[in-house]
């Protein structure tokens, strides 16, 4: 056996680069978060190749004194924590002190500085024993020059100078994002890349994620138990083929958790499907002892002392938020007016000829009415005792709680065209109908649903698959409302159906439901699988493509979607509608040029 020795001090530090500096982005990471610890309020950064041949980062912040800038290249030396329990309570991004150490062992590293009220700064080339005077203003200079250069089977784990490149511009925006406050500007190969003005959130999401995103977002301000959630939330129409755009943060610092992952799935599993993937910038901030960062050494894994409360909590808080109904959103949406030739506000509104009187609008949802014909009639119906006939000025829509508008038109029988303060709204009637339809379904079926019995069962030839299914699911379909039973050795009867989905296709209907639970053991469907199959109901009990609409049925509608939370998309994730401003009708017509 070889003799137990003591390991070189290089290696060492090398063994732990191994773990904190994967790639010159990991090095970028680790500067700039000892640049925030610094208090500084403008970072900016030089890159070379790619972060391989230089990372320059000059910081505003405190500084470092001239007597501790050698130890400040020391393994495991910090200015952050001092005691156990520092270290379960940590609120700083840097604590462990070993960054600067590691990154020294396989770069040529120099750090200058210049402390707070002294008279010049100091510099120290890794490896030096003593700094000598050098000039810059008050804060921090951070050089690391040629990367692994003394690693080579490292370096050649690298990748293109650009792939390297996005790698740290990745890494800039995370820390940005986290920091509205500070101004960030970053340059590769002597060329600005990003530059960014200190401001408050919005402004710092827009500049990171882009107005689009902002566009489609809802804003996430909740607090509960010490706890508070805030940022943006995309909706389902902002959905990204990949994660590119998802940043969750723990106390401003950027983490990768599957806790955390999991809640904001099921966040969005109600309006979104597929293989698309949300886009956000939200951020927890609880008491620093609530979570433990110290689980790796590149600090982007966290453990939470109370992870079920957690994970409820940030579930409830972005599930919430993107279910507000559209009334409840267009308070918080600004209205733009146009300037120009003409003016749009409350006092000058253009009226159009073909607006109804009041009395077909439907003022009254709490006035129930007879029922009438069609497959929209049991959601949409006008209201008994209307207010006075009088022409209706489309301004008073926001006033009267309609952000929506009024219907003026259908369009081939699949969009609704209505006018509201800010222009033209049109709407996907089907998906529109689909989003009500399903979460009036589960608010019906949290309980016994309400059921109909079909004067003249419907009855449908079945496959030995349906048939068997039908028999293994009986339970789970009388939960739903459905009373199915075999009509012969190849057919089923279908006697009674929720009274939502009365007037759908019930044989269409049921042969999409059985397909969703043929593949399923009984036992799975009603926790796993129940709100894909009140979706699949949704799908085909709404209103379809050509049925022909009256306006006060297109007015209900309106209402309906105003009052449903989630009615921005429907069950797939496509947007219900949509906002054309005057100012967008303008620019079609190139009115004001």
């Amino acid at each position: 056996m070889p003799t137990i020795q003591r390991l070189p001090e290089l290696l060492i530090n090398q063994i732990a680069a191994g773990e904190v500096v994967e790639r010159p982005a990991s090095v970028l990471k680790e500067v700039l978060e000892n640049s925030l610890d610094a208090g500084a309020c403008a970072i900016e950064v030089q890159l070379q190749q790619g972060g391989v041949k230089q990372i320059r980062i000059a910081d505003d912040g405190c500084g470092i004194d001239r007597d501790e800038l050698g130890i400040a290249l020391e393994r495991h030396a910090t200015s952050k924590i001092a005691t156990l329990d520092d270290l379960e309570r940590v609120a700083t991004m840097g604590f462990r002190g070993e960054a600067l150490a590691s990154i020294a062992s396989v770069a040529r590293v120099t750090l200058t500085s210049r402390a707070l009220g002294a008279p010049h700064a100091w510099r120290i080339h890794a490896g030096e024993s003593s700094p000598s005077p050098a000039a810059i203003n008050a804060g921090t200079v951070v050089e690391v020059n040629d990367l692994y250069w003394n690693v080579p089977a490292r370096r050649k784990f690298l990748k293109s100078e650009g792939t390297e490149f996005g790698h740290c511009d990745d890494t800039f925006r995370r820390i940005a994002l986290a920091r509205p406050d500070v101004a960030f500007q970053l340059q590769h190969n002597g060329r600005v890349s990003l530059r960014l003005a200190p401001g408050d959130m919005r402004r710092r999401c827009g500049d990171i994620l882009g107005e689009e995103f902002l566009e489609h977002a809802r804003e996430i301000n909740v607090s509960a138990g010490g706890l508070q959630l805030s940022g943006f939330a995309a909706l389902p129409a902002y959905a990204r083929a990949s994660r590119d755009a998802q940043y969750f943060f723990v106390n401003g610092r950027f983490v990768r958790d599957k806790l955390i992952q999991h809640a904001l799935r099921e966040a969005y599993a109600d309006i979104l499907h597929g293989s698309k993937h949300p886009a956000f910038a939200l951020f927890l901030d609880l008491d620093p002892a609530g979570v433990d960062v110290n689980v790796h050494p590149a600090k982007t894994e966290v453990r939470f002392r109370e992870a079920r409360a957690i994970h409820q909590f940030v579930y409830h808080a972005v599930g919430r938020g993107l279910a507000t109904t559209i009334g409840e959103a267009s308070q918080h949406t600004p209205v733009i007016e146009k300037t120009g030739d003409y003016v749009q506000t409350a006092q000058h509104q253009i009226r159009l000829p073909v607006e109804e009187p009041r009395s077909t609008y439907g003022f009254s949802p709490a006035v129930s009415a007879p029922a009438s014909s069609g497959a929209m009639a049991s959601f949409f119906r006008p209201a008994l005792n209307p207010p006075t006939p009088q022409s209706l000025p489309i301004e008073a829509s926001d006033r009267d709680g309609a952000p929506l508008g009024y219907a003026l038109a259908q369009l081939h029988g699949v969009y609704v065209l209505a006018q509201n303060s800010r222009g033209l709204v049109l709407v996907d009637m089907h998906a529109a109908h689909e989003r009500i339809l399903y979460e009036k379904l589960k608010n019906v079926l949290d309980g016994a649903p309400a059921t109909q019995q079909l004067l003249i069962p419907a009855v449908f030839g079945a496959s030995a698959k349906e048939m068997a299914c039908a028999e293994a699911q009986r339970d789970t379909l009388a939960a739903m409302g459905f009373d199915v039973a075999p009509a012969g050795p190849a057919e089923l009867s279908v006697r009674s159906v929720p009274n939502l989905l009365a007037r759908a296709d019930i044989v269409a209907l049921m042969r999409a439901l059985l397909a969703e639970l043929i593949d399923f053991p009984a036992s799975d469907v009603a926790a796993a699988r129940r709100n894909e199959l009140l979706a699949t109901l949704a799908c085909h009990g709404a209103v379809r493509a050509n049925r022909s609409l009256t306006l006060p049925e297109m007015n209900a509608l309106l209402r309906e979607m105003e009052a449903t939370e989630r009615a921005d998309q429907c069950n797939h994730g496509r947007p219900t509608w949509v906002q054309l401003s005057m100012t967008d009708l303008d620019k079609l017509f190139l009115r004001g040029r």
